[in-house]
Parts: C-alpha cells; structure tokens; sequence
C-alpha cells in the first residue's frame, strides 16, 4: 500500500502531498482514519519540526476521494507549521478543501478583558455602550437589508426556501400560540371593565363599560398585549433556536452547503410571525371584548346583548384598521429582533441566553416605541 502522505524538503519548502482515497472507514488502499493514516499525519508532523523547514506546501492532486478525514489531517499539520511560525501554502489544494480549511482557521480569539481588569465602572460602561452605538446601528440596518433582500428573492422564486418551514412557523406563532393570548386577553378585558365600572358608575353611565373595553382592545390593547405575549414567547424562541445552531456550527454548515441562512432560517419565520400577529390580535380583540362581558353582566346587570350591541356599535371600521396595523408592525418588530439576536449571538450557552433575554428586551422597546409613533402619525391626520 502507498503511504497517504508524503514529504519531500526542498529549498526549505515541506511539500505534503496526499495521495489515494481519504474517506472515513476506509482501511485497505487508502488512509482514512485508519493506522496508515495517522502515521502518515505523525510522519508529516516531525518533519515540520527539522529547523531547515521555511513554509509548508499541501498537495492533493493524486487525491482519488477525501472527506472531513483528509481535511482534519491538513488542519493539524497547519496548526503544527503555525505554532513553529512557518508559512503555509494552500494554493496546489482544490477550491473546495481551500474554502474550508480557510474556514476552519478563521475562528478570532476571544479575549476576556474583562476578566484581567476586573468589571468595568459605571462611566467605562457608559462610554463602551455609547461608542458600540454606531456598530448596532450599522449591523441593524444590514440585517433589515438582508431580510428585504431576502423576501424580493422570494417574490421571483430564487429564496433558498422551504415551504414546510414556512407551515410550522404559522403553526408555532399561530395555534400553539392562542392558549396564553385567550388568558391574558380575556384577563385584561375583564380589567379594563372592572376600572372603567367604577369611574362611569359616579356619572350614571356604566352601559359604557362596552364601548370602553370595544375601542380600547381593537384600537390599542389588543395589538400591543398580542406582541408582548408573542414578544416573551416566540420572538426568544426564534433567538434561542438559531442562537444553539450558531453554537453548534449549524448556521456555517448552510453556509458552506451555498444555502443562504437568512432565506433558509430567517424569511419562514419573520412570514409567520407578521402573518399570525394580525389574526391573533382580532383573537385577542374578541377574548377581551367577552371578558369585559362577563364584568359587565356579573357587576353592573348589563345584559350581554345589549354589551355586544354597544361595544359594536362603537369600534368604527378606522379603529380595527389601525389595530390590524399596529399587529402587523408588531410582528415584523418581533420576528426581526429575535432572529437578529439569534444570528448575532455567540457560540456558547452563556451567549445564547444574553441573546434570548435582548431579543425579548429589544422586542418589548420596539413595541413601544412603534406604538407611539403609529398613535402619534394617526391622532395628527385625525384617526
């Protein structure tokens, strides 16, 4: 059998050139991870060690078949000519085995400064905040470009998309969802209808009780409790999920396969979330209405047709608009902070659950602040 490996010094460069088939479990004629194998990589790692070695040089032309095998042979012994300082020549390697051993050697160092120094002080902490700012802002603005870029790809046809992603998103952010919105809906709606009870009760005017709770829930309440709820439960699923596949080289395996990440793991649910939000914001609308309901008939003897008739004939068709609205912004804020907090995240578990907690922080903010500004553009063109 030929050796899989051979060394040949010249000038100071160490030729390695492979030969033969290099396949896992692969014993007779080839290397693999066989004993001829490792011998031949420990044969080809004390020849980096003569001191008249200069630069290293990887050969693979008489390579028949390889795999990860020959692939984790090249990287040792690239590691092994790094450490001594030698100079490393991937140049005579397939463009596939180069891509990746490049791959592979491009992990940064992480440096823990924090923990040489001891925790930062208040103004270190601001000022390290303040300056990371336009950083943010900058990978914020990409990830939202990747995403618009993402879904135009989709509207030709050219999405590295999967439809059946797409059906269980709908299914996660959808129907696994209505449990927890029908409790707090209907919580809040009996809420709404107990405080306002006893403000209109002094004036006479608690058949109001239905109209206060009808405009509040599909105007405002709705909307913002559907993303908050969606916000605590999908959007840290959605930061979690592709926050593991970061840690586990799950996101760089698609890469390396030509998949792009955000068609294949961003688009499915960034769709479901903003498609789900508005139906079970209408869900919710309806849950609240009927726990305002249950208020009014066991506190105030409304009877619940005239409560239906009245909260109906209050929420005029702009309010349901703008709660329909207000859900479909919710659920693009909520679906893009959890997957970019997942994208972002690091590769440990640490990472992982820092990214979890800023994707439902940063969700709850945007909320908020779109909220606002919806209410503010509206009350200005009087709607």
């Amino acid at each position: 059998m030929n050796t899989p490996l051979r060394t040949e010094l010249v000038d100071g460069v160490l030729t390695v050139a492979a030969s033969g088939v290099w396949a896992t479990g692969v014993s007779a004629g080839g290397a693999g991870e066989g004993a001829a194998g490792s011998t031949a990589v420990d044969e080809a790692e004390r020849a980096l060690r003569i001191q008249s070695v200069r630069a290293v040089s990887f050969c693979a032309d008489e390579v028949e078949g390889w795999d990860s095998s020959l692939l984790a042979a090249f990287l040792r012994l690239m590691n092994a000519a790094a450490e001594r300082g030698l100079a490393v020549d991937i140049g005579r390697l397939p463009e596939g085995m180069r891509r990746l051993l490049t791959l592979a050697r491009e992990v940064p160092a992480r440096v823990q400064k924090t923990e040489e120094r001891g925790d930062p002080g208040l103004f270190e902490l601001v000022g390290g905040k303040t300056l990371a700012m336009p950083g943010i802002a900058l990978h914020v603005t990409a990830f939202v470009g990747e995403v618009a870029c993402s879904l135009g790809r989709l509207c030709i046809g050219r999405a590295s998309f999967s439809g059946r992603d797409l059906w269980r998103a709908l299914r996660e952010c959808g129907v696994d969802a209505l449990p927890i919105v029908s409790l707090t809906s209907l919580l809040l709606g009996l809420i709404l209808a107990f405080v306002g009870a006893i403000q209109l009760r002094m004036f006479g005017a608690e058949v109001y009780v239905a109209a206060l709770v009808g405009v509040a829930m599909v105007r405002v309440m709705g909307p913002v409790l559907t993303g908050i709820v969606l916000a605590g439960r999908t959007g840290a699923s959605f930061a979690a999920i592709i926050g593991s596949m970061q840690a586990n080289e799950e996101v760089d395996a698609l890469i390396t396969f030509g998949i792009d990440p955000v068609d294949f793991l961003v688009l499915p649910r960034v769709l479901g979330l903003a498609i789900m939000t508005p139906l079970l914001a209408v869900y919710a609308d309806v849950m609240g209405i009927a726990g305002g309901c249950v208020v009014s008939a066991a506190m105030l003897d409304i009877a619940p047709s005239a409560y239906w008739d009245n909260a109906f004939r209050n929420i005029a068709p702009s309010y349901v608009w703008i709660g329909l609205l207000h859900a479909l912004v919710f659920g693009f804020v909520v679906s893009l902070c959890g997957c970019y907090q997942g994208m972002r995240s690091g590769r440990n578990a640490e990472a992982v659950g820092r990214a979890t907690t800023a994707a439902v922080v940063n969700s709850i903010v945007g909320i908020i602040v779109s909220t606002s500004i919806i209410t503010v553009i509206f009350t200005v063109i009087d709607l």
